[in-house]
Parts: C-alpha cells; sequence; structure tokens
C-alpha cells in the first residue's frame, strides 16, 4: 500500500519569520497568537496544489527557533498549545496534513536542563545529557565545563542521545504533538549528526502508534540510503538535486540535473522507489529567484520540480518568485509576509498560476507519483525524460532557453502513438518509429500522456 507521501506536495512555512515574531524571546512576556496569521494563507496554500504543510520550529527557543528551550510549550511569540491545537484542527478539517520540526541534536542553552548545569556545576543530574560534557576546561562561552556545540556552534549544545532519561525526554514530547497537534510527521534537524540507532528508536516508537506517520531528515551530504530506510526515516532532504535544479540553469547545463536524476532514479539509479524531499529552496539557502541570471527560468524550473521523482516542497514566498540572499546571518531568507501584501506586489504575478496548474497535472497522472524514471534526451538547455508506471507513460520535455527550440524525443521501447500534452492542452506531436518531433516553447514545460 503506498504512503501518503507519495501524494503529497508541500508548502513549508518559518513560522518565527513569516509571522513576524521578535527575533529575540524574553520569556517573560505573555504569549502573542501571532500563528494565527497561518489561516490567511490555508486558501492560497490549497490553491497552489499544496496538502501538507511543514511548520519550522515552534518551540519555545531563544531566538531563531533551532536553539530550543522547552519542547513541551509553544514559542510564546507565536502563541500556545491551544493556538497551534486549533490551527492544526483546521488544517486538518481541510484535509491539509501537518509536518512539524523536530530539533533533537541539540537544545539552546536556555533549556532548562543546561541552565541547571550552569546552576549546580557537576551536582546536576543533567550532566550526562549533554554530548561529551567534562568540567576539565571552559567552553567558548567562559562555562566553567566544555561540551560539544553543533558544527562548532556553542550556543546549541549537542544532547546525549544515547542517554536513556534524554531518550524517554523526546519521546514523550513526540507523543505529546502526536496527541495533541496530531501531526502526521517530522522533519529531523541535522538528522545527518544524530546517533541513528535513535532515529531507529524515535522511527520504531512512533510507528508503533501511528504507522502512517512519515519522518523525513535534514540531510546534506552522504548517501541518503544511512538515514531513509525501512529502519530509520522515510525520506530525507535531497540536497544533490536541489543544487542541480538551479545551477544547470544559471550554467546553461541542463547534463548536470541530468546526471544527479539519472543516478538517484534511472533504470540503475541507488535511490529507486525513495521519496526523496524535492525542493528548490528553504529557509537556509538562498532564494531560488536570487541565484538565477534570468528569472525565466523560474518556470522550467518548477515545471521539474513538480515532474522530477520524490515529493515537491514550495518554501513560502517562492511561488511569487521574490528573493533573498544571506547577508550574515538568515533573517533574509526567512521574511514577514502577508498574503495581501504579496497579492499586491509581487515579481512574478503569474507564477503561483503556473504552480497551481503543474500541481493539478502532477495529480491528475499517477506515474508522475510512482513512476519509474528514464531518461530521454538531454542537451545543454534542454532535458528529457519519462515517468512509466501503472500501465502509464508520462513524457516531460524542458527548454531553458529564451528561443523556441525543436527537439527529437527517442521512444524506443515505450508504446503509443500520439503524445498529448496535459499542460498545455490541445497539443499533440506523433509518435513514427519509435521518435518523436516536439516543439518548445521558451521557458516553458510540456508533460505529455503517451497514447495508445
Amino acid at each position: 500500500m503506498s504512503h501518503w507521501a507519495n501524494d503529497a506536495i508541500f508548502y513549508h512555512i518559518y513560522p518565527l519569520g513569516l509571522c513576524g515574531a521578535p527575533q529575540r524571546n524574553d520569556f517573560t512576556s505573555p504569549p502573542v497568537p501571532r500563528l494565527e496569521q497561518v489561516y490567511s494563507w490555508l486558501d492560497h496554500i490549497q490553491y497552489l496544489g499544496a496538502n501538507t504543510l511543514y511548520l519550522g520550529p515552534l518551540f519555545e527557543s531563544g531566538s531563531h527557533g533551532y536553539d530550543t528551550r522547552d519542547y513541551y510549550t509553544v514559542d510564546r511569540r507565536l502563541g500556545d498549545r491551544q493556538t497551534l491545537s486549533r490551527l492544526s484542527a483546521e488544517l486538518h478539517r481541510r484535509g491539509i496534513r501537518l509536518i512539524l520540526d523536530a530539533v533533537f541534536n541539540h537544545t539552546g542553552r536556555d533549556f532548562w536542563a543546561f541552565q541547571d548545569i550552569l546552576a549546580r556545576g557537576p551536582d546536576s543530574p543533567y550532566c550526562g545529557w549533554y554530548q561529551d560534557l567534562r568540567f576539565d576546561g571552559r567552553s567558548p562561552y567562559g562555562d566553567p565545563f566544555t561540551y560539544q556545540g553543533w558544527n562548532g556552534h556553542y550556543n546549541l549544545a549537542k544532547l546525549n542521545l544515547s542517554h536513556p532519561d534524554v531518550q524517554a525526554h523526546l519521546l514523550q514530547a513526540t507523543a505529546l504533538w502526536m496527541d495533541e497537534f496530531d501531526v502526521d510527521g517530522l522533519r529531523l534537524d541535522a538528522a545527518d549528526c544524530i546517533d541513528p540507532s535513535f532515529l531507529r528508536q524515535l522511527a520504531s516508537f512512533c510507528r508503533t502508534r501511528r504507522p502512517d506517520f512519515w519522518l523525513v531528515g535534514e540531510v546534506v551530504h552522504g548517501d541518503y540510503r544511512k538515514w531513509a530506510n525501512p529502519q530509520t526515516l522515510d525520506s530525507v532532504t535531497n540536497y544533490e538535486c536541489y543544487k542541480g535544479q538551479y545551477s544547470s540553469l544559471v550554467d546553461r547545463n541542463y547534463f548536470e540535473i541530468n546526471y544527479s536524476l539519472n543516478r538517484q532514479f534511472g533504470p540503475e539509479g541507488i535511490y529507486r522507489g525513495l521519496p526523496l524531499y524535492q525542493f528548490v529552496d528553504n529557509h537556509d539557502v538562498n532564494r531560488v529567484a536570487s541565484m538565477l541570471a534570468d528569472p525565466a527560468g523560474l518556470y522550467p524550473l518548477y515545471g521539474l520540480l513538480f515532474s522530477m521523482p520524490g515529493v515537491p516542497s514550495i518554501y513560502y514566498g517562492s511561488e511569487w518568485g521574490i528573493e533573498g540572499r544571506k547577508n550574515g546571518d538568515d533573517s533574509p531568507l526567512r521574511p514577514a509576509l502577508t498574503l495581501e501584501g504579496m497579492n499586491a506586489h509581487n515579481p512574478h504575478p503569474d507564477l503561483p498560476a503556473v504552480l497551481h496548474r503543474l500541481a493539478q497535472v502532477r495529480q491528475a497522472l499517477p506515474a508522475l507519483r510512482y513512476g519509474e524514471y528514464l531518461p530521454l534526451a538531454v542537451a545543454s538547455q534542454q532535458l528529457a525524460f519519462a515517468r512509466r508506471g501503472g500501465g502509464a507513460t508520462v513524457v516531460v520535455a524542458l527548454n531553458a532557453a529564451d528561443q523556441a527550440v525543436s527537439i527529437d524525443l527517442p521512444l524506443t521501447g515505450l508504446t503509443g502513438k500520439r503524445l498529448e500534452d496535459q499542460l498545455n492542452p490541445g497539443h499533440t506531436f506523433p509518435v513514427q518509429d519509435g521518435h518523436a518531433r516536439v516543439t518548445l516553447d521558451p521557458h516553458w514545460a510540456r508533460i505529455m500522456s503517451l497514447q495508445a
């Protein structure tokens, strides 16, 4: 039986940014239900075709959300537990699933166990909660002890995930989120740094409670099968294809993404059948519109995102092609936005309608969601491939050039007499002697059903 995630289209919101929360938490102010701003986005999210909402960090933290203070309390800058419960209920009433960020690799220095160590030193019962915490030196913050910081960031203290009390605390938090907020899955922050034995424990815990619970891990480098397998996670972030998607356009070199797609999903692909989490930007990387030399590239870019293997995700604001680059910190990537403001002023007002149409086509053609991947043709600015499954074949052709082109598609081994364009209705191309000659508009795509 197929998992619901194979039919998912994600919409990703970084709530502290979208909702305009203060950058620092004073830990004393009463909760402000800024998270309620998300309600005004729900019709728009559904118009785009998204059926799953991934909300970035929501739990009490000192600043950006990944420096957790309390896993059991919603960040007061966004509201309280009732605020999140009500939002979750409305999402599920609309048929939208909910995924939350789980920051289990590390905590902030404001985390209550870390604060207890600061107060009580070696007498704290929580000294074993942190990785390599020792009292024979001083930390960069001047603490009378040392510990591991995530990626050298000592404001993010790495948890000792082999400690049974840490495991119990995190699993209890997960149970709370599942029961009280009815979450459908988790995105594991820094999953490539998490002890695999804890990932197995977490996966078993979640799937025992809810067999269709979905776990996706943030993984930047390495063999994705190490984390995404039947014992641990269902999926990971596909950073290889993230990079290939935009740089193939920048460098006029579709050979790059063609290589990655074939390596990962082709006939000998190492990730065949693995629903990797696909994206063109997120809260950690520059907005993709800032990376493209020609913004018209957004159209074939999203054409590829919605037709390649995996689970596509849209990052809030990027459906209008807004720009944003890191400038010493990540705040330019995580702006406060209102739907009214974006509808009134945006760089690419027709792009949401394109995503709407791409989502419609994706959901209408099961081969795009489940089918195997077959490379067909590649040139510097053109890419074509087939998705085949369930007795159907879909042929995708992309043109990143600023002029129309005509390309030859070799369809040997694929049975059919004509290609019918589902993205651009009314356009049909005959198949003769195992080939089809297809014209492609500038900066555009065709998604064609192969008909008998």
